[in-house]
Order: C-alpha cells, then structure tokens, then sequence
C-alpha cells in the first residue's frame, strides 16, 4: 500500500509541475478585429455647420408638454471600410462574404478631441442615416465599402465639438459576427 501511495503521490507532483510548465497563449498570436478590418473618415476631421432642414427631436417634460427642439449641427462625412489581406488568416478563419449588418453612430461632446460628458441632467441629442452606400458585402480580402452618413446633433455645451463614435456590424457567411468602431473627430 505503501508502495501505490509513494506511486501515486510521484505521478501526482509530476502532472502538477508539468502543468505549471505550459505557457499561456501568447497575446500576439490572438487576432482582433482591428488587424483585419481597417476603416478611415472623411474628411477628417470632419466639419459641422448649423442644421437647416428642419430636423428635430423631441425632450419629454413632467407634467408638462414635451418640447420639440431643431437640432443646432449637422455633419456629413464617408467612410471606407476595408478587409485587409489579414482576413484570410487560417487562424481567423473567416468566411466569405462578410455582410455589413448596422452602422450606428454616438455623438459626444468633446473639446480637443478628449470627451467631456455632460453635467447634471443634461445629455446629448443625436441622429444618424446612412445616405449612400457603395455595398453592404465584402466578397474576399482587400475588398472595400464606402458608405456616408448624415449626423445630426445638440449638445450641451451648445458647441460643435464632438467626438462621433461609429459602430459597424459584421457577420461572416457562417454567421460570426463582430464589431470595427472608428472614432470620428469634429472640428470646433
């Protein structure tokens, strides 16, 4: 009995020290969204002027009627995405076509680039379309999107300063899906 324990309690200390000796997986063999898929704006930075069409949104008010506000600024600008030759990494194993799922913008306002979150109860207001596009798929490697989009917004500060965070969806033919963000400056 001795001899099984003295066995057992060896094989044991091995299999602890053995597994103690295994590296985790090294941090540059992982691949994220940001090496395959590249996405630019412009211009950049992009420039706003104050809203003239008429758009609005609305503040719901307690007890009393909600107000109905003209956003103060729009900004038009475009954006390339593209799926760099990185896609087609056997560890990635992406498959083709890839189909652009959502773009979603956030508008925050900001002041030399840096976000300045709003104070108290006050919040930005914002509204986004996509206006044009040149696809919503990407048929292999190094194949690239265009779309543009319209933005509209009001801010706190009353400035036009902002930092617009843009969220593009992606799923894979196999259905893996994934997200690029590209953040977009507007000049004061």
């Amino acid at each position: 009995m001795r001899r099984v324990l003295k066995v057992g309690t060896a094989v044991l200390s091995v299999a602890l020290v053995c597994s103690g000796c295994q590296s985790p997986t090294d941090p540059d063999d992982t691949i994220g969204v940001d090496d395959f898929v590249e996405a630019s704006a412009n211009p950049s930075p992009a420039n706003a002027s104050a809203s003239t069409d008429g758009k609005t949104y609305r503040v719901a008010r307690n007890n009393q009627p909600d107000d109905i506000l003209l956003y103060d600024w729009k900004t038009t600008f475009s954006v390339t995405v593209t799926l760099n030759g990185q896609s087609t990494n056997k560890d990635l194993d992406l498959a083709f076509p890839v189909d652009i799922t959502a773009v979603t913008a956030k508008v925050q306002q900001a002041s030399g680039g840096i976000v300045t979150p709003p104070t108290g109860s006050d919040t930005e207001h914002y509204e986004s379309v996509v206006v044009s596009s040149s696809g919503s798929q990407f048929s292999g490697a190094n194949t690239s999107n265009n779309f543009t989009l319209d933005v509209w917004y009001d801010l706190p500060s009353l400035r036009k300063e902002a930092l617009i965070t843009i969220s593009i969806g992606l799923k894979d033919k196999d259905g893996r899906i994934f997200t690029k963000t590209l953040d977009v400056k507007v000049a004061p």
